[in-house]
């Protein structure tokens, strides 16, 4: 038996016809391409941290429920005590649990572009996935996207709340729609929500169907790999069936622990990263050629001139500074590149690259 025969017998279509995620190697560049909060902590806050760590008991295993950090994540994210929430390996593990929850064939959907583990996830296990193009403006098709459910009635349907990579929010009052129309359950992913003032957290009472997921990461604690879901008691319960024991760690409990508590600490990194976006996206739009558009996440998605994004994101990357190359997805992303939001002299040094490389 040959290597190739072994793979085709052993492994699903689903899974061989799937490419593994690419992570770009950063070493030496300066990091704009992930989406992370630049900021670290204090020396100071750095030092009560570990301190927290001196006594977590490596020798056993973590409490499976989390049920401390479960409590810190519900008063922080004023989550009330009639909804659960089930914590997750980050927000990828819970899409998973989500998707490995559903039987054979079940049909997902979502919006495209947006978040690319939802479709990832869902080819994987072999579900069905509906993905309806985002309108020019990059607004929801609401029509389309009722059509799907009407003819497909999927199980779940993801909607990014900011959406990634367009950086906007959806029309409330489409994604009310979607929810009512819903024969399944609706997950609004709120993972840009400290950049963005807006939220479904307090309309969890108003829909049985509704779920919230957040993470961690984009607050700045994206190393944890922390995220969350708050919905009804008994849509949890069925999650935790197949939730894996132990699934979060002792130190990232800990750590997640102590971190949610200095919530002063990333209010302030917060409120920097939504000043300094405001000031980058003028930036952009003064760039002739570019065109900027409005965020409320924590990064900005622009168009470059026609058939230039490669070479600029090249030639960015020949000057020290990644970013995230979008063009190759076509579409609404076509000539399109994305720019996390760095620290002050980061984001000096994107934007002189950037003019360096229009004048190529």
């Amino acid at each position: 038996m040959t290597k190739n025969n072994l793979i085709t017998q052993i492994f699903r279509p689903e899974v061989r016809a799937l490419s593994a995620y690419h992570v770009a190697d950063a070493k030496g560049l300066i990091k704009l391409d992930a989406m992370e909060n630049p900021y670290n902590w204090s020396e100071e806050i750095k030092q009560q941290w570990l301190a927290t760590l001196k006594d977590c008991e490596l020798n056993r295993y973590p409490d499976p429920e989390a049920r401390q950090l479960n409590a810190t994540i519900k008063r922080v994210n004023g989550i009330a005590d009639e909804f659960d929430v089930l914590l997750g390996n980050g927000s990828d593990e819970i899409i998973q649990l989500l998707l490995m929850a559903l039987p054979p064939n079940a049909s997902v959907l979502s919006a495209t572009p947006s978040f690319v583990m939802y479709k990832q996830l869902a080819d994987c296990l072999g579900l069905r996935y509906h993905g309806v193009p985002l309108a020019d403006d990059f607004d929801l098709d609401l029509p389309a996207m009722l059509a799907v459910i009407t003819e497909h009635q999927p199980s779940v349907i993801f909607l990014a709340y900011p959406n990634n990579p367009t950086g906007n929010l959806f029309s409330e009052a489409a994604i009310l729609e979607i929810i009512n129309a819903a024969h399944g359950l609706v997950v609004i992913d709120e993972a840009y929500a400290p950049f963005a003032d807006a939220s479904f957290m307090n309309r969890l009472g108003q829909y049985e169907n509704l779920l919230v997921m957040r993470t961690v990461s984009k607050l700045g604690l994206a190393g944890l790999r922390l995220g969350y879901i708050a919905g009804q008691p008994n849509i949890i319960e069925q999650l935790n069936k197949i939730r894996l024991p132990y699934n979060i760690n002792i130190l990232t409990q800990a750590s997640a622990e102590f971190a949610l508590n200095q919530q002063a600490v990333f209010d302030a990194q917060t409120q920097a990263i939504c000043a300094d976006r405001a000031f980058a996206f003028n930036q952009l739009n003064a760039l002739d050629g570019i065109t900027a558009y409005p965020s409320a996440a924590n990064f900005i998605l622009f168009k470059t001139p026609k058939d230039k994004a490669t070479d600029i994101f090249l030639s960015l990357k020949q000057q020290g500074v990644l970013i995230k190359n979008l063009s190759p997805q076509a579409g609404l992303l076509s000539d399109c590149l994305r720019v996390t939001i760095g620290k002050p002299e980061e984001n000096s040094a994107f934007l002189v690259a950037l003019r360096n490389s229009l004048e190529l």
